[in-house]
């Protein structure tokens, strides 16, 4: 039965008659006002866990779709004598069921172990009750499309795990309660706390906020991929420092597989579209591909004459053709030295050893012609067979060890990296410093002295631009202290040089298990969790304060999924890539094979020319 009803020319009159509708036809399970069919539905069903956001999908469905949210507030002392009255129900029923030798019910389970936790935070004023209900309206121009729309709202509520309930015989009511008058005549409630309220709240968002958020301008940064939250797209700029970002620097942990290398292949290509200039530390020679694709250098450190000399001073070239150096440039690559010997010692020296070091570092300078005259440091440096030689004429059975101890470096099996002067100093927007064909023995000291030689590109004042350090399977490096001392240096100064560190590993544990490892996750104000292991999920959850719901999430997240963190905010994505940008950064024995088979000729053909601006957009 359907009844009609149409207002007077009275009641039309006035403010009043602007918002009143012409006429109301009212069905079982929906109106029609004005000519739209409207069908309402309450709300009774709730997903267990929520996060920020969790109702974007229905804010943002491309329909029109109304969503109420009322909320009324509970007496702190009701409040406390309602979940004390529904624990004892809930015991009550496991006992019986215990008694009659029945299995428990996971559901009663799970509600059990919620109310004992919302009663103790209650208890301690951690958070209040709300009476909360929510109410959806569809609209549609005639009853064919509503029918249509109803069922896709639906079933996009119930892939947010609620459960929607059409108000039958109440649709005049329902249509009411999602009106903006703050009337709620359904009164379809159910109980939230303040977190799970603050979370359903409309104006939230999942997805990061904008710098400026009354800007119109696209927004900028690097593309990480589609927010898992909602229909949007995570764009993230570190270099736009502001309230949620302090510094440039990233950290990203995951587990081998996770995608790790994959996502940070995809951030060092889409930010060279901007003109960042990326160093890249690669110990497993994953980068070779992309660097050939865009025109980058390439250093094969363990080849043949590939060298890098730790006792070069850093000299910096100026506009002019004039190379300049710090006031204490010559002290400060003497305490370098320091950090050096101490990784090709095997530990720390002691402090008469130390003593001994320092010097025979001073007097190796003076035999090459470097003394504290900055007129004498364009001279050739020295190189490591010199400071042996030096140690082995002092007349100190210290120093004679010492010497013996470096021998492997000099003339022994690790001699390659050590026996001249540095052999090259690339100039290129992507410099690639591959560690794969090193000896495990000096991947560590391998990673130092790329780290040192990239720092001091980064820290020449007379070249100030955005750049980025990528140090892949930071682990090699965090394992030593003394190359972990360096790590935490560069993290906390290479804001003040307009550089940003990434640090990439899969081995949380060493990273997160000593005081500088944390040190320099807490100097990353961009912070990427991907996927972790369950042994490794514990210490991750409590350094970072996850929640129940994304320990779980990163438990089971897909590759390529992460969490991004900075700040007080975090948001879910996925990583996406273009296929020209796939088939650069991907590491999967098997495509690789696919795509030698396709050119087998030329092999990997692909070249992206980043001064083409067009390019870089289609690609990202």
């Amino acid at each position: 039965m359907t009844r009609r009803t149409r207002r007077g020319q009275k009641a039309g009159s006035g403010m009043a008659g602007a918002f009143t509708p012409d006429a109301l036809e009212v069905a079982a399970r929906h109106v029609v006002v004005g000519g739209e069919h409207v069908a309402s539905f309450a709300v009774v069903g709730y997903p267990r866990e929520v996060y920020p956001g969790w109702l974007q999908p229905l804010l943002s469905y491309p329909g029109r779709v109304d969503v109420s949210l009322h909320a009324e507030p509970i007496d702190p002392v009701t409040a406390a004598d309602r979940l004390k009255k529904q624990l004892a129900r809930l015991e009550s029923g496991r006992r019986n069921d215990d008694q009659h030798g029945r299995l428990l019910d996971p559901q009663v389970e799970a509600a059990t172990e919620d109310a004992y936790d919302l009663a103790a935070r209650v208890a301690r004023g951690e958070g209040k009750l709300y009476r909360t209900g929510l109410y959806l309206s569809v609209h549609a121009p005639d009853a064919a499309i509503l029918v249509d729309e109803v069922a896709a709202v639906r079933s996009l509520a119930a892939s947010l795990l609620l459960d929607a309930k059409p108000a039958t015989y109440r649709s005049v009511q329902g249509w009411v309660t999602c009106l903006p008058l703050g009337l709620d005549q359904l009164r379809m409630r159910r109980t939230f706390d303040t977190s799970a309220l603050a979370a359903a709240f409309p104006f939230t968002s999942p997805d990061l906020p904008a710098p400026d958020p009354t800007s119109l301008e696209a927004p900028s940064g690097v593309l990480y991929g589609y927010n898992l939250g909602s229909q949007g797209l995570v764009h993230w700029d570190r270099f736009a420092l502001g309230d949620q970002v302090h510094n440039h620097n990233s950290v990203i942990l995951g587990r081998s597989g996770a995608g790790k290398s994959y996502l940070v292949k995809l951030e060092v290509l889409r930010s060279l579209y901007r003109g960042v200039e990326v160093a890249v530390i690669d110990p497993e020679d994953e980068y070779r591909r992309l660097c050939e694709a865009v025109g980058g250098a390439y250093i094969h450190l363990g080849a043949n004459g590939a060298r890098l000399n730790p006792f070069d001073l850093p000299l910096h070239t100026r506009a002019d053709g004039r190379r300049t150096a710090p006031k204490d440039a010559l002290l400060r690559r003497s305490l370098f030295l320091h950090t050096v010997l101490t990784l090709l010692l095997g530990g720390e020296p002691s402090a008469v050893e130390r003593a001994v070091l320092d010097r025979a570092i001073t007097g190796t300078y003076q035999r090459a012609g470097i003394t504290a005259d900055p007129r004498t440091w364009a001279r050739p440096a020295p190189i490591l067979a010199d400071l042996r030689d030096v140690l082995a004429g002092l007349d100190d059975p210290r120093a004679a060890s010492l010497a013996d101890r470096l021998h492997p470096y000099v003339d022994g099996a690790f001699a390659g990296l050590f026996t001249g002067p540095t052999t090259t100093r690339p100039e290129s927007h992507l410099v690639v410093f591959s560690l794969r064909d090193l000896a495990d023995e000096l991947k560590p000291i391998g990673t130092l002295l790329t780290l040192d030689a990239i720092w001091r590109r980064v820290a020449n004042p007379a070249n100030r631009r955005p750049r980025l350090v990528v140090v892949d399977e930071a682990w090699l490096l965090m394992a030593e202290k003394a190359g972990a001392e360096f790590l935490f240096r560069m993290a906390k100064s290479a804001r003040k040089h307009w550089a940003g560190l990434t640090v990439a590993t899969q081995d949380s544990g060493d990273l997160l298990g000593s005081d500088l490892g944390r040190a320099v996750v807490a100097n990353a104000a961009t912070q990427i969790l991907l996927r972790q292991a369950a042994q490794a999920i514990e210490e991750i959850a409590a350094t970072f304060g996850l929640s129940a719901g994304e320990r779980q999430f990163l438990l089971s997240a897909e590759r390529g999924q992460g969490l991004l963190s900075s700040g007080t905010q975090r948001v879910a994505f996925e990583a996406i890539a273009s296929d020209i940008e796939h088939q650069l950064v991907t590491t999967a024995p098997g495509e690789l094979a696919a795509y030698a088979a396709e050119s087998p000729d030329t092999g990997d053909d692909i070249y992206i020319d980043l001064d083409d601006t067009d390019t870089g957009v289609a690609a990202a």
